[in-house]
């Protein structure tokens, strides 16, 4: 087995056809029948080479790309084919849900070695449509190409929203809170499970954890009502880390921020798994990155009625954990005894030397 084809999950006397096999035209025909049915708003989908799409009178039209690549967000095969699908989906959900909108259409750019098994393309975009489809959303196009090394799965996901309801990561106020959804760390703690041996953890801890890192929740129910409470004021989602992404929205908006440390929701895997790596849990809520939950600069006056309508939609939990300052107070992490417990490291960047190693 060479280590190209270790990598693309297909040994050399497989029987299974390879997209080489197929060819580009065989593969694209292949992807349309996993997609027999389109909404109506598509006009013309899979197979031409622009898609036809129906707009709604009225609405903004949103846009955002984000891609998975072999050896930078994924090794093969140790996740599964239909799992990087999915995964490929939510990241760029969540995109859309941090503003507020509603995904409708993606396209996905598919390069792959020539060897690559249709079975593992097949699964990939079967995972990919099931994870679109729960939010109604469709797949409309795209395109194939030979990537001589990796697999490299790059996607387009457009959407709308209403203008009076579209947020953005600009309009934060000194006095607003500091609000997040759901928990913190659980991603960076199953990388850690995934990268090594984790001694001292139960079992489905390290499951949870692990399927936390691969199969992240986009939070497009909870942005729809952050979005049309009326109280909120600047939204982003965790991908770059808590402190990171924080740090985003108050460059965006000319603000500081303080948080909480006893305050943040550290995801109880991150707990564990941290505490048997001998690492401080609050490092990885804070620096770890890939929770794609909700972080929103939210009006005082309008927390009660975020919690509650949350709550009654069966929605993430949000909590609040710091409140936004005059941007010469800077960025900061506080304990309880009020020193500073961590500042802005910086966001994760691709092109810095010390990077991300490959997701599992």
């Amino acid at each position: 087995m060479t280590a190209q084809e270790s990598r693309c999950g297909h040994p050399a006397d497989s029987a299974s056809p390879t997209v080489q096999n197929l060819g580009e035209f065989g593969l694209i025909d292949r992807i349309r029948n996993l997609f027999p049915q389109s909404p109506s708003s598509v006009v013309v989908g899979i197979g031409d080479d622009v898609a036809v799409l129906r707009t709604t009178s009225g609405r903004l039209l949103l846009a955002t790309c984000d891609c998975q690549i072999e050896g930078v967000h994924f090794t093969l095969p140790t996740v599964p084919g239909r799992v990087l699908g999915r995964r490929a989906a939510a990241v760029n959900l969540s995109d859309m849900a941090a503003v507020g909108g509603t995904p409708l259409w993606a396209l996905v750019s598919l390069m792959a070695p020539e060897r690559t098994e249709v079975a593992l393309v097949e699964e990939i975009y079967r995972g990919f449509g099931e994870t679109l489809s729960r939010f109604g959303a469709a797949l409309v196009g795209g395109n194939t190409a030979r990537h001589p090394e990796r697999l490299v799965v790059d996607v387009t996901l457009l959407g709308e929203v209403d203008p009076d309801r579209v947020i953005l990561r600009s309009g934060a106020r000194p006095g607003d809170l500091i609000v997040v959804t759901g928990t913190l760390g659980g991603s960076r703690a199953g990388l850690d499970c995934l990268k090594g041996d984790v001694s001292g953890v139960d079992e489905t801890v390290r499951t949870a954890a692990i399927q936390r890192h691969w199969e992240p929740e986009p939070r497009l129910r909870e942005g729809w009502i952050l979005a049309a409470s009326g109280w909120v004021h600047a939204m982003i989602d965790v991908s770059d880390g808590l402190m990171g992404d924080l740090g985003h929205l108050c460059r965006a908006s000319g603000v500081g921020a303080v948080l909480y440390a006893d305050a943040l929701p550290v995801d109880p895997a991150c707990e564990a798994i941290a505490q048997a790596a001998d690492q401080d849990p609050l490092e990885w809520a804070l620096y770890g990155g890939e929770d794609y939950e909700l972080l929103a600069a939210v009006d005082p006056g309008g927390f009660p009625e975020i919690r509650e309508a949350l709550e009654d939609a069966g929605g993430a939990p949000c909590r609040v954990i710091g409140r936004v300052v005059a941007t010469e107070e800077g960025l900061r992490c506080l304990r309880p005894d009020g020193t500073v417990f961590a500042g802005p490291h910086g966001a994760w960047d691709h092109f810095q030397k010390e990077g991300k190693n490959p997701s599992g």
